[in-house]
Order: structure tokens, then C-alpha cells, then sequence
């Protein structure tokens, strides 16, 4: 009996082993791609060989220099317009990240006030406001940005307003059901007993502990933003042409896939990998911030 649980408790070791290895990577890679990211957005004008509006009709559909025919000066090819492809990604790195960050910045404010107090409060206000959420919810955010582009047209505001207008909800509904659980908890009764304001509860209280799931939807929320807003832009309701941007680069491509994939290739793999490396970082971090989700 004692060997096979002798057995039984190297197999659960080995698990284990092989699980802290997974979520180490799940962990590392994503950071090294998001840091990438940051500090190509941050120091671009000094990492782009080429300013990104910089045209070349002579070296127009160049191919990368790895190819044969290829120009050396341009590591990942041109543009129809002969514009640095390289230069334009590293760019487009910029405008990516500062839509995701402001958007989520904006979206994360509003949907925790609303979730805090519709969750803690209860009843009809409560009922309004996730009402309201609901309505929010139901609207497809494309069309609404595409409306909103030609009402205002294609800018970089039009792009965080559109995002912003409805991208709350989702924050609200998860911040909405924590505060409900959390309102029952002893020590909210406690402060409750004690006198305390059902505004510094909610700011003293209910809000430190809604603070890890926050962290964890924001993240997963960094890939999903950046997707959205290339969708826009290729749909020609974001970024204007003039600066560049993934998506539109991508958009500008898909005319040229047969004959010069690499316009849309390199900007579209960019996408890939911020998109995939904000989800895993997101799991990575609901498995460490939520003790229910731990393998004791």
C-alpha cells in the first residue's frame, strides 16, 4: 500500500513539475511580447531605419531582403508607395498600444463605478443600471464605430470613442457580481456596524478586493482592443491612411496577397502575436490572482 502511494505522489510531483513549467512560459513569453511591444512604441523614431510616411515610387512592392530580388535597405520590403514596411510595423506599434491602453484606461474607470455601485447598492438602482449594461451589450460596436466614422470621420479619437462607448460592460457585469458577493462579506458588515459611509465602503472596502479580476480582464482585454482597432482601421473607420497602423496596412495589402503578401503578412503577424500573448498572460494571471482557480 505504501509503494502505491509512494507512486501516486511522484505522479502528482511530476504533475505539478510539469504545470509550474507550463504556466512559467505561459508567463515569460507573453511579458517578453508585450515589453517588445512597449519599448518598440516608446523608442520607434530611433528604431525605424526609415520615417514611416517616407515614400519610394522607384523601390515600390520592393521584396524583404531575405528574398531573392530583395533590397537590402529594407529588411521586410515595401509598400505600394515604397514605404518601409519595418518602418511602418515599429510605428504602427505606437498607435496600437496607445488605443489599447487609453481605451482600457477609459472603459475600466467607468464599467468598475458602475458594476461597485449597482452591486453594492441593490435594488432598483441595481436593476437600472445593469439595464442599461444590458442595452449597452446589445449593440454591435463595428457598425456603431463605422457610424461614428462618418458622422466624425476616421481619426484617432473617433477610434477610442467608438471602443470606449460600449467596451465598459463587460467590466461592469464582472465588477457587478464580485461587489454582490463581497457586499455579504464580515467585514463589510463590520464597517457597516461601525458607522461607516456606504461611500467608503465601497472605495475602502469593496473595491481593493474586485482589484485582481480587473487586473486580469484588462489584460485580456490589451489583445482584443488592439484587434478591434485593426479591424477598424482595415475597414477604413479608424486610423487615417496617412499614419500608420496594423490594420491598415493589412487593408492596404489584401489587393497585392498575390503578388506582395508581405504587406499584409508582417503587420497581420504582429496582430497574431500581441492578441495571443494578452490572452496567455491573462490565464497566467487568473491562475496566480484567484486562490479558487490554485492546484494546492
Amino acid at each position: 500500500m505504501s509503494i502505491e502511494r509512494k507512486k501516486a505522489d511522484d505522479i502528482v510531483k511530476g504533475f505539478k513539475k510539469r504545470r509550474t513549467a507550463t504556466l512559467q512560459w505561459n508567463f515569460l513569453i507573453p511579458v517578453a511580447v508585450l515589453s517588445l511591444l512597449v519599448l518598440t512604441a516608446i523608442f520607434a523614431p530611433w528604431l525605424a531605419p526609415y520615417p514611416p510616411t517616407q515614400t519610394s515610387l522607384t523601390e515600390r512592392l520592393a521584396p524583404p531582403s531575405f528574398m531573392e530580388g530583395g533590397n537590402p535597405a529594407y529588411f521586410l520590403g515595401t509598400d505600394t508607395l515604397g514605404r518601409d514596411i519595418l518602418s511602418r510595423v515599429i510605428f504602427g506599434a505606437r498607435v496600437s498600444l496607445s488605443v489599447s491602453l487609453l481605451v482600457i484606461l477609459i472603459t475600466a474607470s467607468v464599467g468598475t463605478l458602475i458594476g461597485i455601485i449597482a452591486g453594492y447598492t441593490g435594488g432598483r438602482i441595481d436593476a437600472i443600471l445593469m439595464r442599461i449594461t444590458d442595452i449597452s451589450l446589445s449593440f454591435p460596436a463595428i457598425l456603431i464605430a463605422l457610424l461614428l466614422a462618418v458622422i466624425l470621420g476616421p481619426s484617432f479619437g473617433t477610434v477610442v470613442l467608438a471602443l470606449s462607448l460600449f467596451g465598459w460592460a463587460g467590466y461592469a457585469r464582472l465588477v457587478r457580481g464580485e461587489s454582490l458577493r463581497l457586499r455579504q462579506a464580515d467585514f463589510v458588515s463590520q464597517a457597516r456596524i461601525t458607522g461607516s459611509s456606504s461611500m467608503r465602503i465601497m472605495t475602502r472596502h469593496i473595491f481593493p478586493n474586485v482589484i485582481n479580476p480587473l487586473i486580469v480582464i484588462s489584460t485580456l482585454q490589451i489583445g482584443m482592443v488592439i484587434l478591434a482597432e485593426s479591424a477598424l482601421s482595415y475597414l477604413g473607420a479608424g486610423i487615417p491612411p496617412t499614419t500608420p497602423s496594423w490594420g491598415a496596412m493589412v487593408s492596404d495589402g489584401r489587393n497585392f496577397i498575390d503578388v506582395a503578401w508581405w504587406i499584409s503578412f508582417f503587420p497581420g503577424v504582429a496582430i497574431g502575436l500581441v492578441v495571443l500573448s494578452g490572452n496567455f498572460l491573462g490565464d497566467w494571471l487568473r491562475d496566480k490572482l484567484d486562490p479558487r482557480l490554485r492546484q494546492l
